[in-house]
């Protein structure tokens, strides 16, 4: 089987993000795709003493909200949100044991300031992907040329483009694909499709009391980029077959 995942490029998305790109052979970013304010698409929770607090990227709403996309919603940068987002880093993450090589990333990547939301995440999502070994390869939507329809049609679509036969997907997306019947578009064409199985690991924090689903960025300050690849891989279960997820 030839598997692909298709996801948006959302801000430090959380741990399961990263399993689900190493978990295929191909990661589609699919930033042709409408973007929304006050969801991942632009922020992601770290932690803190008192528990968690967001991290926002704020993104210019001059293009209508209908045709506002990951690749052409501008960045605003007139608030100085980077040294926020540094600063709470440093605050919340200065005592943990790979601090200053996990900084540094971040460091580099939201001050080189690129123009577009998509920019931005795919940057930080490839180079967290290189520092803790993922070899999935990776490419944009925007890059692939004659894709059309909606929703699960378009990721048919690409699934097609790409000759990939398994469609990997995470277990919020059964909703829309199963709206007009089980297995959507990807059983009406042949494409193989399954639900990402993810059990989210309990690892050590910097503080008492563990909180999941954090931004990705928790893990790497407390374990590193060399060991943190090790504990993401442990809440991998086995997919959940198409026809199976119903039951959950």
């Amino acid at each position: 089987m030839k598997k692909i995942a298709i996801m948006q490029p959302t801000y430090i998305p959380w741990i399961g993000y990263f399993d689900l790109m190493d978990s295929v052979d191909v990661f589609v970013y699919f930033d042709d795709t409408q973007m929304r304010h006050r969801y991942w698409d632009v922020r992601n929770r770290i932690r803190t003493q008192q528990g968690e607090i967001y991290l926002t990227v704020p993104v210019s709403k001059k293009v209508h909200r209908d045709k506002r996309m990951f690749c052409n919603s501008e960045i605003i940068y007139e608030d100085r949100w980077i040294e926020r987002h540094i600063k709470s880093m440093t605050n919340n993450y200065r005592k943990t044991p790979f601090f200053e090589e996990v900084i540094d990333l971040f460091k580099v990547a939201l001050n080189s300031k690129p123009r577009h939301l998509s920019e931005l995440n795919i940057k930080l999502i490839y180079a967290i992907k290189e520092k803790i070994g993922i070899k999935t390869k990776t490419l944009r939507s925007s890059s692939l040329l004659g894709i059309s329809g909606k929703k699960d049609v378009r990721l048919v679509n690409i699934c097609k483009k790409l000759s990939m036969d398994t469609y990997v997907s995470p277990i919020g997306s059964s909703d829309y694909i199963n709206s007009t019947s089980l297995g959507g578009q990807f059983i009406h064409d042949g494409i193989n499709l399954f639900y990402q199985n993810y059990q989210h690991p309990v690892y050590k924090q910097n503080h008492s009391n563990f909180l999941s689903h954090m931004s990705v960025v928790d893990i790497l300050f407390n374990y590193g980029f060399e060991n943190s690849l090790d504990i993401i891989r442990s809440g991998r279960r086995k997919n959940i077959s198409y026809d199976k997820v119903l039951n959950i």
